[in-house]
C-alpha cells in the first residue's frame, strides 16, 4: 500500500489508503477544533476567515488563520522534500517514513496537552496539526498520482458531482467503469473523513488532547510493516 506509486497501484489499494488517511484527517480536524476553534485541515475556510478579518481590520486574528495556512504549506513542502531525498537514496519505504513523521507530530501534540499544566498555545498546536495535515495530503497525493487527497473534501465533493454527471453521459462502458471506481474512492474519502470527525469530537470529550495520540495509531500500524 505504501510502496507502489501512480498507475502501478490498484483501485483497492487506493481505496484502503484513502479510507485510513481520511479517517485520521477527519479526527484530527474535529479534535483540533474542539480544542481551539481552529480547523487544521480546512484551508479554504481558514483563507476565507483571514480575508473576512482583514476586511474588518482584525489583523491579529487574521494572521493566526494565515499562519495555519502557511503551516499546512510547510507540511506539504517538508513531505515532498523528504520523499525526494528518499527516492534519491532508493528508499522504497519513504512514504511509510513520511507517515511516521506525521504520527510523531501527532504524538507530540497529544503529549503536550497531557503533560502541560496549562493549555498549550493555540496557534502553535493547531499549526503543528496543520503541518501533519500538509504532510499527509502531500504524501497521499504523490503516491497515488493525485487520485487520493484525504484532507481536501471540497475537491472530493466536486469530483463526486462531476462523476455522477459522467455516469449520465454517453460514455463507453470502460469509461463508466473507471468513473464508478473514482466515485467509490471519493465516497469513501468523504464517509471516513466524517466518521473520523465524529470520533474526534467524542474522543476529545473523553480523552482531551490524548485524542491526537489515538489518531496517530492508525498511521503507525499502517507504516510499521514497511520500516524494515
Amino acid at each position: 500500500m505504501l510502496i507502489q506509486e501512480g498507475d502501478k497501484r490498484t483501485p483497492a489499494t487506493d481505496l484502503m489508503l484513502a479510507s485510513i488517511l481520511a479517517f485520521v484527517a477527519g479526527g484530527v480536524n474535529s479534535a483540533g477544533y474542539m480544542a481551539y476553534r481552529y480547523f487544521s485541515a480546512n484551508m479554504t475556510g481558514n483563507v476565507s476567515m483571514a480575508s473576512e478579518l482583514i476586511a474588518i481590520s482584525q489583523l491579529d486574528a487574521a494572521l493566526g488563520f494565515l499562519a495555519i495556512v502557511m503551516a499546512f504549506i510547510l507540511g506539504a513542502f517538508l513531505a515532498s522534500i523528504l520523499i525526494e531525498i528518499g527516492k534519491r537514496h532508493k528508499r522504497d519505504n519513504i512514504y511509510a517514513l513520511t507517515l511516521i513523521v506525521e504520527a510523531g507530530l501527532l504524538l507530540l501534540v497529544g503529549l503536550a496537552f497531557a503533560l502541560s499544566a496549562h493549555p498549550p498555545n493555540g496557534i502553535l498546536m493547531v499549526g503543528l496539526l496543520a503541518v501533519t495535515m500538509g504532510i499527509q495530503n502531500a504524501a497521499s497525493t504523490r503516491i497515488s498520482g493525485s487520485r487520493v487527497r484525504t484532507t481536501h473534501v471540497s475537491g472530493v465533493a466536486t469530483d463526486l458531482g462531476v462523476g455522477f454527471a459522467m455516469l449520465l453521459s454517453r460514455s463507453s462502458s470502460v469509461e463508466k467503469a473507471v468513473t464508478v471506481l473514482r466515485l467509490k474512492l471519493n465516497l469513501a474519502t468523504i464517509a471516513f473523513f466524517a466518521m473520523g470527525g465524529v470520533l474526534g469530537v467524542l474522543g476529545f470529550q473523553l480523552l482531551g488532547g490524548m485524542t491526537f495520540c489515538v489518531f496517530a495509531m492508525p498511521l503507525i500500524v499502517l507504516s510499521v510493516r514497511y520500516l524494515r
